[in-house]
């Protein structure tokens, strides 16, 4: 494991001169060590002392990137076996193949889909965010011609796949300020693309036959000084492909077998034919342990499960989803439309407002900071009570925007409707319903009145 919060401390400067955004030396440190900061945010470490670190408390398995800027996707980064330990890190990416071997329309009407399927999920945006691009027509400049396609039309990152060494060394030249993976080093060719990765900075795919084939590969393009790999043990079934991704895990985490600390590539799509299968076997892979996953098509009622399903396994279940503390309003309010207000867990924001939004009575939601806790968890723990609502009304500026003086306070919290009157003599404490479900009709008979 990396190093503790301690250990780090002892190597900071100690001026305390918050400039990391931490007021103290001690406090960076622990935040260093929990994942929860960046060494560069600190000005005064050498560059020694940053490498030294940064080796020391590197995770198990290597953080890599494909792509830049927005667009970055980041893999890997994992320290534990299992999200209920900690947390996983980096949700994988889920991957659209195409292959030169495609027709103009097919390869159109693949890259349409892949750029129209966006989902909004309490507040995430949820969508596929790599193309691998295969050369099998074993005709280099339609394999270029491709590529270029590719990047012409989107700006994701990009998976580089040709078992031709030629074509995918142009191929990865033309586009290498993307940053893309290139696959696959092997036994065969280790050196020539061990080499032309380090020449570009591009992250490199290794492939074996077996774990053992991989892990012989692995090793010598790290004796090489390629240090962002991406692994295929080459399982294309199911059985085998779930084994091979268990026991890559655990040689990194509980071993520390360098060779395998590295995120994976998998391929559902080479595995079956039938499209319910490889959306099972990809939905196995978010679990155990696929970085990338490549799907043969990008279609919603299949990857939105996907999608769906890696939301939920890489929260960090230590940290619920939260959104902003704000006044959020809904359709166009106007000085006379209701005002409400809730915690700001986002599974609570989106179900509220988007009853309210359903009801068609324009409204002020007020959304209070309790630290991504539920209404009564809030509550419970005085993060949600009179002492705390009515500050953040008075410092909210929502008196500025309307005219009446009533406020709608969520039905589990009539409790303190009292005390909150005390705290804002000027206003009216008005119990809405205990379901977000009734929001409507509560809202249509408020504006009745």
């Amino acid at each position: 494991m990396g190093l503790s919060g301690i250990e780090i401390f002892k190597k900071l400067p100690k001026t305390n001169c918050g400039k990391c955004g931490v007021p103290t030396c001690l406090a960076f440190a622990m935040k260093l060590a929990t994942g929860q900061a960046e060494l560069e945010a600190c000005p005064d470490i050498g560059d020694d002392v940053k490498e030294e670190i940064g080796e020391a408390s590197a995770p198990p398995v290597r953080t890599v990137s494909i792509g830049t800027g927005e667009k970055e996707v980041k893999l890997g980064g994992e320290t534990v076996l299992f999200r209920h330990e900690k947390r996983f890190e980096n949700p994988p990416a889920f991957t659209l193949l195409l292959s030169d071997k495609m027709e103009e329309p097919e390869i159109s009407n693949k890259l349409t889909k892949f750029k129209e399927t966006v989902f909004e999920r309490v507040g995430v945006i949820l969508k596929p965010t790599l193309i691998a691009v295969k050369g099998e027509s074993g005709d280099a400049s339609k394999y270029g011609a491709l590529v270029e396609k590719v990047c012409n039309e989107t700006d994701v990152g990009l998976v580089l796949m040709n078992e031709d060494v030629e074509a995918l060394t142009q191929a990865a030249k033309s586009c290498s300020d993307r940053k893309p993976l290139i696959y696959a080093a092997t036994k065969d060719n280790v050196e020539t693309l061990g080499n032309l990765a380090k020449e570009l900075s591009c992250p490199l795919a290794v492939k074996g036959n077996d774990l053992e084939e991989l892990s012989e590969v692995a090793d010598k393009l790290l004796g090489m000084g390629v240090k962002d790999l991406v692994l295929d043990s080459g399982a294309r079934t199911a059985g085998k492909l779930l084994d091979d991704q268990v026991i890559i895990r655990r040689s990194a985490l509980i071993k520390k077998y360098k060779p395998f600390g590295f995120p994976t590539i998998v391929f559902p799509c080479e595995i079956t034919d039938n499209p319910m299968m490889e959306a099972m076997i990809a939905c196995q892979m978010v679990a155990k342990y696929g970085s990338i996953i490549v799907l043969s098509e990008i279609e919603g009622h299949s990857l939105f499960p996907l999608l769906l399903a890696s939301l939920n396994i890489f929260t960090d279940p230590q940290r619920p989803m939260a959104v902003e503390q704000k006044i959020y309003e809904i359709g166009a309010p106007t000085e006379d439309s209701p005002v409400m207000i809730t915690g700001n867990f986002s599974l609570t924001y989106f179900i509220v407002s988007g009853e309210v939004d359903t009801s068609r009575v324009p409204s002020y939601l007020m959304i209070k900071d309790t630290e991504g806790l539920s209404v009564l968890t809030a509550w419970a723990a005085g993060k949600l009570g009179a002492d705390t609502i009515a500050p953040f009304i008075k410092k909210s500026g929502i008196e500025d925007k309307i005219k009446h003086r009533k406020l709608i306070i969520p039905g589990y919290l009539a409790g303190i409707s009292g005390e909150l009157e005390e705290e804002l003599p000027d206003w009216e404490i008005l119990i809405g319903p205990r379901e977000a479900g009734h929001l409507p009709a509560y809202l249509k008979q408020w504006s009745a009145a």
